[in-house]
């Protein structure tokens, strides 16, 4: 009886760890994504959204990561 919950932990924990992982991939995508587009956006355009090219790293990563 003990093998089978050794079994069913271990599955549980390695189906954690490849979610972790897709997860991690899923925010990595949001943030080049929202990095490239943001870095197309032509100054003007920048300005008139109240940003500046020395922010669109920081605001990549808010918007994938919440930091």
């Amino acid at each position: 009886m003990a093998l089978v919950s050794d079994i069913r932990t271990t599955e549980t924990g390695f189906s954690n760890f490849l979610a972790s992982i897709r997860e991690a991939l899923a925010r990595r995508k949001v943030y080049r994504q929202t990095l490239a587009e943001l870095r197309s956006l032509s100054n003007r355009e920048l300005n008139d959204l109240g940003m500046h090219r020395s922010m669109l790293t920081r605001i990549a990563l808010e918007a994938a990561y919440g930091k």
